[in-house]
C-alpha cells in the first residue's frame, strides 16, 4: 500500500498552539484598543442599536407611501424623544439624589459609627476603621456616583456624539437596502449574518425593554407602599439595571436596602428583600432568560462572563450593551464565515443541536419500527 501523499492532507503553516497564541494576542491588542476608545466606541454603537431598533418604524412608512425624507424625519424625532426624555428623568432623578443624601446625613453618619465599632471589634485597625467613617458622608457618595458616571463633559460629548450619530445613520440607513442587495450577490453569507444581528438585537431590546418597565414600575409601587424615599429614582434604576443580565438585580437593590434601613429598620429591609427581591429574581432568573435567551441564542454562562468584559472595556454602558456587542462579534467573528459556523452551539444557539436531536429520536423511532432481524421473534414458530 503506498503512503498517502502530503497534498490530500496539507501541513498547516502554524502549529496549532503558535496559532492559537497569536489569536489570543490579536485579541488583547484589539481589546485594549477599544477600551482606549470608549469615548467613541460607546456613543457610536449605542447610536448604531437606536438607529436598528427604530428602522422597522422607516420600513413601515415607506411600506404605506411615505416619502423617505418624512419616514426619515419621523424616526429621527422619535429617537430624539426618547433620548430627551431619559436623559430629563435621569437629571431628575440625579438631583433628587443630590436632595436625598443630605437629608438623611445624621442616620447615615450613625450607620458608619456603628460599622466602625462593629470593625474594631473583629480587629481592624484604626486607620482603616477611619477610612470606613469619613466614607459614610453626602459628599463622598455622590463623589463616587459622580466617579461611577463620569463628569459633565464627557456627558456631554458622548450626547452630542450619539445624536450626530443617529441623523447621519438615519440618513445613510436608506441606502442600506440596495446596499444589502448588492452585497448579496458577493457575500450572502455576511448578509445573512447582519440580517439575523439586526433582528437579535431588536427582539433583545424590545423583550428587555418590555419586561425592564413591569419591572420598574412593579418596584416603584412597592416601595412607595413601604414608605421608602427616593421610591421613583429606585424604579429607574432597576429598569435601567434590568439591561444588565444576571447581576443588575444586586445593584438595583442596593439603594433601596440602604434607604429602607435608614427609614424603616429591619423590618423594612426583610420586607424589601422578601418582596422586591422575591419577584424581581424570577423575573432576571426565569422569566427574561427564557425570552431574552430565545431572542439571542446566547448561554447563561456567556452572557454573565460577557457582562464582566464589556464593563471592564467600556465601563457601565459597556455592561447595558453587552449583549448587542457580543451579539456583534459573534455575527463577525462565526456569522459571516460558514466554515466556521459550527461553533455557534458553543456560544449558546440551540438551533442546530435541535434539529440534530429530533433527526436522532426520528432514526430511534423508526429503528423501534422496524422488524428485528437475525433472529426469529419469540412468539413465531420456526419455518419448515
Amino acid at each position: 500500500m503506498e503512503p498517502e501523499s502530503s497534498e490530500s492532507h496539507p501541513r498547516p503553516v502554524l502549529p496549532r498552539t503558535v496559532t492559537i497564541l497569536l489569536a489570543l494576542a490579536g485579541a488583547t491588542v484589539a481589546a485594549f484598543g477599544v477600551s482606549a476608545a470608549r469615548g467613541i466606541v460607546t456613543p457610536v454603537f449605542l447610536a448604531f442599536v437606536l438607529t436598528l431598533c427604530v428602522h422597522p418604524i422607516r420600513r413601515w412608512m415607506q411600506a404605506r407611501g411615505i416619502s423617505r425624507g418624512i419616514a426619515t424625519g419621523t424616526t429621527i424625532a422619535a429617537v430624539f424623544g426618547l433620548l430627551t426624555a431619559f436623559a430629563a428623568v435621569l437629571v431628575a432623578a440625579i438631583a433628587q439624589f443630590s436632595a436625598l443624601l443630605p437629608q438623611y446625613a445624621p442616620e447615615i453618619a450613625q450607620l458608619g459609627a456603628n460599622l466602625s465599632a462593629m470593625l474594631e471589634s473583629v480587629g481592624f485597625g484604626p486607620e482603616q476603621v477611619q477610612e470606613v467613617l469619613t466614607g459614610f458622608t453626602p459628599g463622598r457618595i455622590l463623589s463616587f456616583l459622580a466617579g461611577i458616571l463620569g463628569n459633565i463633559t464627557s456627558m456631554v460629548t458622548g450626547l452630542v456624539i450619539i445624536l450626530t450619530m443617529l441623523i447621519l445613520m438615519a440618513v445613510d440607513g436608506s441606502r442600506v437596502p440596495a446596499l444589502l442587495t448588492h452585497l448579496n450577490y458577493h457575500r450572502p453569507a455576511l448578509v445573512t449574518a447582519f440580517n439575523g444581528f439586526g433582528n437579535g438585537v431588536r427582539r433583545y431590546m424590545v423583550a428587555t425593554t418590555v419586561l425592564g418597565i413591569a419591572q420598574g414600575l412593579f418596584n416603584w409601587l412597592v416601595l412607595v407602599i413601604l414608605h421608602v424615599p427616593g421610591a421613583l429614582l429606585w424604579g429607574l434604576l432597576s429598569f435601567i439595571c434590568s439591561f444588565i443580565p444576571n447581576i443588575g438585580y444586586f445593584i438595583a437593590i442596593v439603594p433601596p436596602l440602604f434607604f429602607g434601613f435608614l427609614t424603616g429598620g429591619w423590618p423594612t429591609v426583610v420586607a424589601i428583600i422578601v418582596i422586591y427581591g422575591g419577584i424581581n429574581s424570577v423575573i432576571q432568573s426565569i422569566i427574561q432568560p427564557k425570552y431574552v435567551g430565545n431572542a439571542v441564542s446566547l448561554s447563561e454562562t456567556l452572557t454573565f462572563a460577557s457582562v464582566l468584559f464589556w464593563a471592564v472595556l467600556l465601563g457601565p454602558i459597556g455592561a447595558v450593551l453587552a449583549v448587542p456587542l457580543t451579539l456583534f462579534v459573534r455575527t463577525i467573528l462565526l456569522d459571516a464565515d460558514p466554515s466556521i459556523s459550527w461553533w455557534r452551539p458553543l456560544t449558546g444557539d440551540r438551533t442546530d443541536l435541535q434539529v440534530l436531536l429530533k433527526e436522532e429520536d426520528d432514526a430511534i423511532r423508526a429503528r423501534r419500527g422496524r422488524p428485528r432481524t437475525g433472529r426469529p421473534d419469540a412468539g413465531s414458530a420456526p419455518k419448515a
